[in-house]
């Protein structure tokens, strides 16, 4: 392998950050938090680089689920680390970020991928069964995760009883594992379309010690991340609240820290006019983040006695149900159009806005 391949920014990153904190750099000093800060996103997107060499490798679709179970790595690290640091809003932090996580893909990385893509095309058309087949198994852990909570009577409040989070978990587990062996084995066909326009040439497949390699930074990037974070979770909270923002606010912060490195590979594939690649990285990002994060984060909780909120108030239910509504119009044709990329945009403004001014 040749040297050029160790020195690449992908290597160096991962190393540097790992060094700074362990080397006991990362204190509370304004240029310490400025460089930690950086090194942490440059890990994330050192990351998912290494995450897309083996998705590469392994080709469609067992790419897109790689890339979805390493985004959902990164959130479920940094969704513990910032519980554990104790803060005063850890106990809403779960579902903050998974609902960010959610609300961000279904308007902002969907949105952007469906308007960017008509803007250059017009009509860019996709497979509909991989569509419904995606919003059946994600509407129905959406319910299970952020709605119902809310209209159980075990326990006062939006909370699950542990009996309770142990089932909605497996329930979670269940539907997301049959949605894998849907798209992997059962129906394949679903999710990739053979006869799709690549505008630009594919490279040719990592050889194998790059992809061991890119296996191994994976590793030690997705450490340094939750390490990283963890250091800085303090450093985050002080800021939203000293510029008078809701504690939700540091959700949108985490969501978007973990999913920005993807919504540029989607919105890379949209402009290449492969907007079902596009839609397996959204869509498959969401499902993956509420239905591997919320089992993850439950089993932590329970095992170390944490508890947190899942049930979203009123105003963030008839947000998420908007949005999941456009998708599932937007979706519904097996073609999209400019229309439907300027509403979901539109709906990503409306989140945003109404969580910095509640």
């Amino acid at each position: 392998m040749k040297l050029k391949n160790f020195l690449h920014w992908t290597v160096l990153v991962p190393v540097i950050s790992g060094l700074f904190y362990l080397g006991g750099f990362l204190v509370d000093s304004v240029i310490s938090n400025i460089l930690g800060g950086l090194l942490l996103f440059g890990s994330v997107l050192a990351a998912v680089h290494h995450a897309e060499v083996i998705a590469h490798k392994v080709g469609e679709p067992y790419g897109t689920i790689i890339l979805a179970i390493c985004i959902t790595i990164l959130e479920v690290g940094l969704i513990i680390s910032f519980m554990l640091s104790g803060g005063e809003g850890a106990i809403t932090y779960a579902r903050d970020t998974v609902f960010a996580a959610v609300m961000l893909i279904l308007n902002g990385i969907l949105g952007a991928c469906i308007w960017i893509g008509a803007a250059k095309y017009k009509e860019q058309f996709f497979m509909r069964s991989s569509g419904t087949t995606y919003l059946v198994s994600l509407v129905a852990i959406l319910v299970l995760t952020l709605i119902l909570p809310n209209y159980t009577s075990s326990v006062r409040g939006p909370f699950y009883t542990e009996a309770q989070l142990i089932f909605v978990s497996l329930a979670c587990l269940v539907i997301y594992g049959t949605f894998l062996r849907v798209q992997t084995v059962r129906h394949r066909n679903f999710f990739v379309i053979e006869e799709e326009d690549h505008t630009t040439h594919e490279a040719d497949p990592p050889s194998l010690p790059k992809t061991f390699l890119s296996l191994a930074l994976l590793i030690v990037s997705l450490a340094v991340v939750i390490f990283m974070a963890k250091g800085l979770s303090p450093v985050i909270e002080d800021f939203v609240e000293n510029i008078g923002s809701p504690r939700a606010l540091v959700g949108v912060i985490i969501a978007t820290v973990v999913l920005l490195p993807e919504g540029f590979a989607a919105i890379r594939a949209a402009k290449n006019n492969q907007i079902q690649t596009s839609i397996n990285l959204g869509l498959g990002s969401a499902l993956a983040s509420v239905g591997l994060t919320i089992p993850a984060v439950s089993m932590v909780c329970i095992w170390f006695d944490i508890p947190f909120v899942l049930g979203l108030d009123m105003k963030s239910i008839i947000l998420l149900a908007l949005s999941v509504f456009i998708v599932m119009l937007s979706l519904s044709r097996g073609k999209t159009n400019i229309m439907y990329g300027a509403v979901l945009i539109v709906n990503l403004a409306a989140y945003i806005f109404t969580v910095i001014v509640p």
